[in-house]
């Protein structure tokens, strides 16, 4: 076998573990290719994912497909695809992947010699990385889930709601006394986390070192193009919002909230992109508010078409209760609308006072007329909607930008491999990470 490289001038052999990973996705897909694409910029690189990916990797434009990126694609055997039945059925399935990942990881590192090993989707703490048993030093994340919805907000949550958060919060506990997860955390040099909650897990679960660096970021294309929408000039003050329809994306509250911004200015719109099992219940609510001829769910959308709504609107709301990310809010920012977000999980990270007004979380009522004192606001300041537009997008070009993530992480890689030669803590370079 190949030995470990100890001069920098050299690329580094390194194997990434990205079970969800395609070009052109949000969300874990879209992590997953990305943190790929940054670090086949500066290192060697193979990365083991599943097999369903192959087919839209090997369609990626030429221009997206490095030379120094090596696919292996590895898939359970079909019998085992019931597992993937329903949520649940997806996290044993890729409980299982992962434990085979492992045996190829294994025979692969025989051949190659890697320098270490980086685990990059899913983005979630509370299921191990078979990958941390090799014998090189291990990345882990950054990964999330550590984040709840505050207890107070639970009572006006749907049975299905209160259900999900009950069983979220017994997968997490139950994680606590999984081996794996612990001795994934027990490998780890260093463990990145989306947010404060969940680095706070991963030193519960064993991570020596820890630091919060966001999954989140546009890459160059995309944030140009986002520049390049001009500002909403219509008499109408427009609010948006993108995301399922789901308990914990807090629609109940904004949506309390804009009817009492709409009693003072009645020339507004509050529009809702997105679809899902809470769709009824919120429309039912729209109803009972007296806000029908001013609310408009539009449903699900291609993401042209999304951007395309944003235009026509003034600014972005994003009431989430708990998302360790949230590309949403900083697709907005980067097109110049300001935010106003909780004060909770991955949302306030992204967002702050120069770019927008972020809630703190403390009650419902309190949460609902908080929204509606910011909507008023900035409906009613045309001035600060501007530089809080301007602050938005330049904390997106300089925060949450995939070539800036990409060096970042070359920099961390290298303070890693000098650790594993003097033997102490990892002296991370100063994290792009959020003031």
């Amino acid at each position: 076998m190949n030995g470990p490289r100890s001069k920098r001038t050299c690329r580094l052999r390194v194997l990434m573990s990205a079970y969800a990973c395609e070009p052109e996705r949000g969300s874990e897909p879209g992590v997953g290719w990305n943190w790929v694409q940054q670090i086949g910029r500066f290192e060697e690189v193979w990365v083991i994912t599943r097999a369903n990916n192959r087919q839209a990797i090997e369609d990626a434009p030429a221009t997206q497909l490095l030379p120094n990126v090596h696919f292996i694609y590895f898939d359970l055997p079909r019998w085992s695809c019931f597992w993937k039945r329903g949520v649940r059925g997806i996290h044993a399935y890729y409980y299982l992947w992962q434990l085979g990942a492992y045996f190829v990881a294994r025979k692969l590192h025989r051949k190659v010699g890697f320098d270490l090993v980086h685990h990059v989707t899913f983005v979630n703490y509370w299921m191990p990385s078979f990958l941390a048993l090799l014998p090189v030093p291990f990345l882990w994340g950054p990964v999330g889930g550590g984040e709840s919805a505050p207890r107070a907000f639970w009572k006006s949550f749907s049975l299905r709601g209160k259900v999900y958060e009950s069983v979220r919060d017994i997968a997490r506990k139950m994680a606590m006394l999984d081996p794996f997860v612990r001795l994934t955390a027990r490998r780890a040099v260093v463990g990145f986390a989306t947010t404060a909650e969940t680095e706070s897990r991963l030193r519960a679960v064993g991570c020596r070192q820890t630091c919060v660096l966001s999954q989140t970021a546009l890459n160059e294309d995309e944030i140009s193009r986002l520049h390049q929408l001009p500002p909403h000039t219509s008499d109408s003050f427009r609010v948006l919002s993108v995301g399922d329809l789901l308990h914990l994306k807090g629609y109940e509250l904004s949506l309390k909230a804009f009817a009492l911004f709409h009693d003072q200015f009645p020339r507004s719109e509050y529009w809702l992109i997105g679809d899902g099992p809470e769709r009824k219940r919120l429309e039912k609510l729209v109803r009972e508010l007296g806000i029908v001829d001013c609310v408009t769910f539009w449903g699900r959308m291609r993401r042209a078409d999304v951007l395309e709504k944003l235009v026509h609107c003034d600014l972005f709301l994003h009431p989430t209760l708990h998302d360790s990310g949230g590309w949403a809010s900083v697709e907005a920012m980067a097109a110049g609308r300001p935010v106003i977000c909780l004060e909770l999980g991955g949302p306030a990270l992204q967002v702050n006072d120069e770019c927008g007004i972020k809630v703190p979380a403390i009650s419902s009522k309190q949460v609902v007329q908080d929204i509606a004192e910011g909507l008023s606001r900035l409906a009613s300041d045309p001035a600060l909607r501007a530089r809080l537009a301007e602050a938005g997008r330049q904390r997106v070009e300089e925060h949450f930008n995939w070539n800036r993530k990409g060096s970042e992480m070359a920099g961390i890689y290298a303070a890693v491999m000098e650790t594993s030669v003097t033997r102490r803590n990892v002296l991370l370079p100063q994290a792009q990470i959020v003031d």
